[in-house]
């Protein structure tokens, strides 16, 4: 392996007390409403309320702790949309290091300013992020500006570690651990510390990755046995959204994490929505996907399970959006079509129908001019609200039963 092959329990330790300075030690909260998934005590590790709203600060603050002081004099760059940069801000300002930080020109309003008020020098570039690392690449070796990567980098492995150190101290017993993947800095870190630990301890922990189906690249990489990239096919969790996997992280992955699994969009709407309603956290899509995949029945655990939620920061129309998709993915939120005879009272019918089943009519749209639609016919297009899947099919072949055809949409 490299040069990161053997830390010991000390690096880890000793990171931890520097990043103790600036990073909060965030809570565990158990959680009934996931432990039913799996049958076992389910604790969320709530990175989601650290300071800047990530765990990305505490790989940040220790990378920037071990700048030498010329480095330090010029000053640190990053690329990022969102908490990458903001942790590279915040630790550049509790430090007193300049940063400069490129993000694309679509960047979310909040993470824009965010960025600013935590003291860096922004720079908007181009439309992705990987148009942000060439500026930010050409703008250190112009300057001299020290780059700071977001994953792929011994310090910010390490200072990700100091994490696994919080979980095992507050959840002392903890026999699973589940960490969201992007570029693999986070599970990197938490899988070399928490394995630290428990030898130490005498005993062992699995570590659960996950990344999402949109953007999966670590499940052809290990399988090839070297890092692939593939073509994201889109996904809500952007913050997770890195098509080729870290190499120092690759290699950490391959070496000291059990498995990698997937979650689809629904299954992190879903867990949004759940953690919102039940653990009253704010989390956003990538910082949810670890406990999309215990919902999801992704997670074999014997014992007390953690389920990190990486991180918070997530627009509150994206916020809107996922709810809405989260309610319908969970058969609470149902789009229904149904066509009518264009007489008089059959409004009136319907809303009875649904009314007489106990669901909620939340939107009407009734027309006469729907593609294909008979002369003689209008088009009932309805949003309903129910209790699930089942009260959702129960409404459905309510209407069935009065003869008319309902088609989800």
């Amino acid at each position: 392996m490299n040069q990161f092959a053997s830390p010991t329990l000390d690096d880890f330790t000793a990171a931890r007390e520097v990043i103790d300075r600036i990073a909060h030690k965030t809570p565990v909260e158990r959680s009934m409403a996931f432990g039913a998934f799996i049958g076992q005590p389910v604790y969320l590790k709530c990175e989601n309320l650290q300071r800047t709203g990530s765990y990305k600060l505490r790989g940040a603050t220790y990378r920037l702790s071990k700048l030498s002081a010329g480095e330090r004099a010029a000053g640190v760059v990053a690329a990022s949309a969102g908490n990458h940069a903001q942790g590279v801000a915040m630790a550049a300002r509790e430090l007193g290091i300049e940063a400069t930080i490129f993000m694309p020109l679509g960047v979310a309003l909040p993470k824009l300013q965010a960025t600013k008020r935590y003291g860096a020098h922004v720079e908007l570039v181009g439309v992705t992020v990987a148009e942000c690392l060439v500026a930010a690449e050409e703008f250190s070796a112009k300057t001299g500006a020290v780059f700071i990567p977001p994953f792929d980098q011994r310090e910010v492995i390490v200072g990700q570690g100091s994490l696994a150190l919080e979980i095992f101290e507050q959840v002392p017993d903890v026999e699973t651990i589940v960490v969201p993947i992007g570029g693999g800095g986070l599970i990197s870190g938490v899988a070399l510390a928490a394995r630290a630990v428990a030898e130490l301890q005498g005993r062992t922990v699995h570590i659960v990755g996950v990344q999402a189906e949109g953007c999966a690249p670590y499940v052809p990489s290990l399988a090839a046995g070297h890092r692939v990239t593939v073509e994201p096919t889109g996904t809500i969790a952007d913050g997770i959204l890195v098509p080729t996997p870290g190499e120092l992280n690759f290699e950490i992955i391959r070496d000291y994490v059990d498995e990698v699994v997937t979650v689809s969009d629904d299954d992190i709407a879903r867990a949004i929505l759940l953690l919102l309603e039940r653990a009253k956290m704010v989390v956003e899509p990538a910082g949810a996907v670890a406990s999309a995949a215990i919902m999801a029945g992704l997670v074999n655990a014997s014992g007390p399970t953690v389920s990190i939620l990486s991180g918070g920061n997530i627009d509150p129309l994206l916020l809107e959006r996922v709810i809405r998709h989260g309610l319908t993915a969970s058969s609470r939120y149902t789009n229904v079509t149904v066509a009518l005879p264009d007489r008089p009272g059959q409004l009136t019918t319907i809303s009875r129908i649904i009314s007489d089943s106990d669901a909620n009519v939340i939107e009407v749209l009734h027309t006469r001019h729907g593609r294909g639609q008979q002369i003689t016919t209008v088009e009932l297009q309805l949003s309903i609200e129910t209790r699930g899947a089942e009260h959702r099919d129960a409404v459905l072949d309510a209407l069935r039963l009065e003869g008319y055809d309902p088609i989800e949409r």
